[in-house]
């Protein structure tokens, strides 16, 4: 096979540049479970928590035996290659009907619980027609959140986040490249939830954004807004905790002046076990101190309902 033979300096520099992409775990969505349970003990909104967390394992049983769900076809995924875009686009796939069957695989694993404004929601969803749901998903992926009941989002998220998730994992290796657009998913083009400061091996010290759809992450710069690329008079918030001190909490918000917006950083050389999802849904408090301060989220949560619970 022929190749090219690299200098010793030019092997020093491979050796060095950081894994670009992290694809989640099988089980992500059981680990969410688990991690949420762990966090709703004494938490204020422990009900929520728990409420998610059955979802997530409802989540993880669809992901181990999904329906059949059509995704993109092996010309789309060769087009997205060459243009570098990418393989997943939300946009177009949310408009298809591939993830409906997930919806429905979900509403049928998930028990449906006590409460009555819960199970309305979950029978709104279940009695609406394709074109009603398809409209809900494009509403929620972008942003748009008046276009859809705010009890309706958890569960149409969770439905979205098993189809592209399953979607991600079954792409042969090397589809995902790096976009010129560094901000946005290179796998699914959405927003990070959080992002994730490693602190073991070769990613020691490095951020990765962790995606609010698809799951993955992808290298990001530190010192750096995630939102508008700023790098200067970044700000990182914390709330005050009595076992920690404020620069070693293991979420701290990264303020930007620039587009006053912010992202949550999951540090975790301080919580070792945080996950993306679930420490974002435990960690709104620090939500609020931040909207005090005149700033905005730019991070969705796809399991969070916009408004309250």
């Amino acid at each position: 096979m022929a190749g090219q033979i690299l200098e010793p300096g030019q092997i020093e520099a491979a050796a060095n540049i950081p894994t670009f992409l992290n694809l989640p775990e099988r089980d992500l969505f059981q680990h969410r479970a688990e991690r949420l349970r762990r966090l709703a003990e004494g938490h204020p909104l422990a009900g929520y928590l728990l409420l998610i967390a059955s979802l997530c394992e409802a989540q993880q049983q669809v992901l181990d035996n999904p329906p059949k769900l059509p995704g993109p076809t092996p010309e789309a995924l060769a087009r997205s290659r060459e243009h570098r875009m990418p393989p997943l686009a939300f946009e177009t796939l949310v408009r298809a009907d591939g993830w409906l069957a997930a919806l429905d695989a979900l509403l049928a694993h998930f028990k449906t619980p006590t409460n009555p404004s819960v199970a309305v929601a979950l029978r709104q969803l279940a009695e609406a027609d394709e074109g009603q749901r398809k409209a809900w998903g494009v509403g929620l992926l972008n942003g748009q959140f008046d276009l859809l009941p705010a009890a309706l989002a958890p569960f149409l998220g969770a439905a979205l986040q098993v189809a592209f998730s399953h979607w991600l994992l079954a792409l042969p290796e090397d589809t995902v490249v790096e976009t010129d657009t560094q901000t946005f998913c290179p796998a699914c083009g959405s927003p990070p939830v959080v992002g994730m400061i490693r602190h073991r091996g070769k990613q020691n010290g490095l951020r990765y954004l962790a995606c609010s759809l698809c799951s993955c992450e992808w290298h990001y710069v530190r010192l750096k807004c995630s939102h508008c690329q700023e790098s200067k008079h970044l700000a990182y918030l914390s709330l005050e905790r009595d076992d920690a001190k404020a620069e070693q909490a293991a979420i701290r918000a990264e303020a930007c002046p620039n587009c006053q917006g912010y992202l949550k950083q999951c540090y975790l050389e301080y919580g070792a076990e945080a996950e993306a999802q679930a420490d974002d849904l435990a960690s709104l408090d620090l939500d609020l101190r931040l909207s005090e301060e005149g700033y905005l989220r730019r991070a969705p949560n796809l399991l969070l309902a916009p408004g309250g619970e």
